[in-house]
């Protein structure tokens, strides 16, 4: 965790008048580029009761549940636990769904593209890799599905209680995607933006390019908010905000530094042989491992200039970033994706973020301390406190069949959702009385 210093704390007469407890409830935001939000440690914080949310890219899913008055336990229960008894679940599992409309859309374009290239590359003379240009609007722009992304939470945001319209919040929340074609920021939620369904804009801020096809709003394409700036935290303080909390997931792994590489070898994927689990270089893990350190770089690099740009700019907000520590192996290296690893890396991060609270209390407190707030440090040092169950194995055996266990999870989570689809389609076949 850092904090971004606040130049006028330089004065010693502010520091005396901004040393007091607030008389007028402080004005406080939270910008989320990713993760979520500790809140239990925090005591005069009510995480869901802000003065304003900024979400970007998967963070945008976490900033509308916390506007629409969501826990952070409830979150967790929804996005992470993934418990099928319970009455809310978001899968990301639906993520993995094939865009096979994006598929479809672009093959039917191939026929004429394939004869246009054909005749570029014999009668027209030209080299062969100018005549394979023209098959480029063929190819899909997106992977995987995110429509059920604006539908599961259309759905999760419809209940008692809460709303799937901006301008029915109790509170302000902001959602950032970039528009493709000018490459501007869209800010969901702002004036002129309120009108789209809150599901839609967490589709558009999180779709991210390559992985996700664009997603069409008011005949324009978005995609993920964070191509623009990677916090888009200005957004909150334009509009007066005396404390701004910032959390970023995203940063590059130094492996030089890594304090325990058995920690890396233990987090690859399971199944690998020994000697392709530890990462000690970052191109030892391959082409993923290349794409995530660069993407991560790219996105840490911006967000280092934009808060030295927030110090000059906000001299009257107190700023906060919580980032994960460069060296964790395990965040760098887990598959958010696989159902199992989704709790373990919930909980590590959890478990880390009560670390960083502790190890730099003395300096985060004083900050925090301006606007009524503490740190509650007996929920901190309670090493009983867990985010998610976890299933006990302590012998090699038992870590086997836990492994083993792990597994067969993920495959039947994998084999259940094109059954469900399989049922739903068959469902709405079916004639409608009358």
């Amino acid at each position: 965790m850092t904090s971004a210093r606040n130049p006028r704390q330089q004065q010693p007469a502010t520091k005396v008048k901004r040393a007091a407890r607030p008389v007028a409830k402080p004005r406080i935001a939270l910008a989320l580029a990713g993760g979520g939000p500790l809140g239990e440690s925090l005591e005069g914080l009510a995480l869901t009761r802000l003065d304003h949310y900024v979400g970007v890219s998967a963070g945008s899913f976490i900033a509308a549940g916390l506007a629409n008055g969501m826990t952070p336990r409830e979150l967790c229960a929804a996005f992470i636990e993934n418990d099928h008894q319970a009455s809310e679940v978001f899968d990301p599992a639906w993520l993995m769904v094939p865009a096979y409309g994006e598929f479809l859309r672009r093959s039917v374009m191939l026929p004429g593209l394939a004869a246009t290239a054909l005749w570029r590359a014999t009668v027209g003379r030209k080299p062969l890799l100018n005549a394979l240009d023209k098959l480029g609007p063929a190819l899909p722009t997106g992977v995987f599905s995110n429509e059920e992304v604006d539908r599961r939470l259309g759905l999760l945001f419809s209940k008692a209680g809460r709303t799937n319209d901006f301008r029915e919040l109790k509170t302000r929340l902001t959602l950032v995607a970039t528009n493709l074609d000018s490459g501007d920021a869209a800010p969901f939620g702002q004036p002129g933006w309120d009108h789209v369904p809150i599901s839609k804009a967490v589709q558009a801020s999180s779709a991210l390019p390559g992985l996700f096809p664009p997603v069409e709003i008011d005949n324009h394409y978005y995609v993920d908010g964070a191509l623009k700036k990677t916090l888009h935290a200005g957004v909150a303080m334009d509009g007066g905000i005396d404390l701004m909390l910032c959390l970023n997931p995203l940063v590059p792994f130094d492996a030089t530094r890594a304090p325990d590489l058995s920690m890396a070898q233990r987090v690859m994927r399971r199944g690998l042989p020994r000697e392709r689990q530890a990462i000690p270089r970052i191109v030892d893990g391959g082409l993923p491992a290349v794409l995530s350190q660069t993407f991560r770089s790219m996105i840490h690099s911006r967000l280092e200039l934009g808060m030295k740009h927030y110090e000059h700019a906000y001299p009257d907000t107190d700023i906060v970033l919580i980032e994960p520590d460069h060296r964790d192996a395990e965040l760098f290296l887990a598959n958010t994706f696989s159902y199992a690893q989704r709790r373990q890396l919930a909980e590590h991060a959890y478990q880390k973020t009560r670390d960083m609270l502790r190890s730099r209390q003395t300096t985060l407190s004083a900050k925090l301390a301006r606007h009524g707030i503490s740190l509650n440090l007996e929920v901190l040092e309670d090493s009983r406190r867990h985010l998610v169950s976890e299933r006990p194995a302590t012998t090699r055996l038992g870590r086997a069949i836990h492994s083993l266990e792990e597994i067969m999870e993920d495959l039947s989570h994998a084999l259940q959702a094109p059954a469900a689809r399989a049922a739903r389609r068959s469902t709405s076949l079916l004639p409608t009385p009358g």
